[in-house]
């Protein structure tokens, strides 16, 4: 601990991304990256700016990118925010619009970064215990409050709720806003997006997205955010007094190719969700008890079997998954879907761990 650090860094506890393992022979189904490759076209729109333009600053406001995502979802450029990564929008959403006098609410588990802006913020919280099921109870939120925000579906538990009750958790919220994460909502949830169209776009519900999971663009970092119009001029107004260029020239190109390759996205996502319904078959045969998932990942237990010991066993075998050291979810791993390939030898392990 350095004598130079400030009283709030000696306090904090930092998100743990998950790991990077440089490991020769590697199964990677850790990170919830996406088993294919990003658009082709993206990539070529990247290749494009790669040039002496580099010299210069690209486009501070992320006109054209913003344009994009509005023709996409039906929506009004100025209702259309965006960050160095969904990670990043969110910073801004904490600091711009959940730092109030209440609590804001989350659940109690769910996207762990979410404690750790509250802390480096120093913004009151308050976690709301998921249901038996661990599912997303929204009864539990409909108390006074100074935000709510919790991803669909929810993450580690890939658990998703209908947009309708969404919808009802909106109208009884009218003084705080209502933040929905959707980070894996293209894996087969309902989007809030819709919501926001037209005359009747509520000013209370912002809606954020990244370009790292379906869209194969992780290492690019691209996230965005869309609501109200009076919302996003309060995040612009937190993003221009911290970083006026989030987005780089090649980010930009490729994100807007990207974002209009909705045929891409659709391709691979339903490769994405036929592979989960098989590996959730071939896990439930072997004894595994499996949550309901809308994500491109399971949470999944064995009854006989310990979360941290089939960690460790995987592990040894060259396939790393993700285990949470947490009450109620130690027994659990959570698995990114890969390629039908890196299902069967999840499997083909798992089999031979368990014999």
């Amino acid at each position: 601990m350095s004598r130079f650090w400030s009283p709030v860094v000696q306090t904090l506890t930092p998100y743990v991304p998950g790991e990077q393992p440089q490991m020769q022979r590697l199964v990677k189904l850790n990170t919830n990256e996406s088993p294919y490759g990003p658009s082709p076209k993206s990539l070529a729109a990247i290749q494009e700016q790669n040039n002496e333009d580099l010299r210069l600053y690209p486009d501070p406001e992320g006109i054209a990118l913003k344009q994009a995502i509005a023709k996409l979802h039906g929506l009004d450029p100025k209702q259309v925010f965006l960050g160095n990564g969904s990670d990043e929008v969110l910073a801004h959403v904490f600091v711009g619009l959940l730092k109030h006098s209440k609590p804001v609410f989350f659940p109690d588990i769910t996207y762990s970064f979410y404690p750790v802006y509250c802390k480096l913020f120093e913004i009151n919280y308050q976690t709301v215990a998921l249901g038996e099921n661990f599912e997303i109870r929204t009864a539990d939120y409909k108390t006074p409050n100074g935000g709510i925000i919790f991803p669909n579906p929810n993450a580690p538990t890939g658990r998703a709720i209908p947009r309708s009750e969404i919808e009802s958790l909106l109208a009884f919220n009218t003084d705080s806003v209502v933040v929905i994460d959707e980070a894996y909502v293209d894996y087969g949830t309902e989007s809030c997006i819709p919501l926001l169209r037209g005359n009747a776009c509520p000013d209370n519900l912002l809606v954020v997205h990244t370009l790292s999971k379906s869209r194969a663009l992780a290492g690019l970092r691209v996230g965005f955010a869309v609501g109200h119009p009076d919302l996003i001029a309060g995040l612009e107004r937190v993003k221009n007094s911290f970083n006026s260029y989030p987005l780089g020239r090649l980010a930009q190109a490729g994100a807007i190719a990207a974002i209009e390759d909705q045929a891409h996205l659709e391709q691979t996502s339903a490769k994405v969700m036929q592979t989960r319904a098989k590996l959730v078959s071939e896990l439930s045969s072997l004894g595994f008890e499996t949550l309901p998932s809308t994500a491109n990942f399971i949470f999944t237990r064995h009854p006989g079997h310990s979360g941290a010991a089939l960690y460790q066993a995987l592990r040894e075998r060259g396939i790393i998954v993700r285990h949470f050291k947490l009450a109620r979810i130690e027994k659990f791993l959570r698995i990114t879907i890969g390629t039908d390939e890196q299902s069967s030898e999840l499997v083909s392990a798992l089999k031979e761990i368990l014999a």
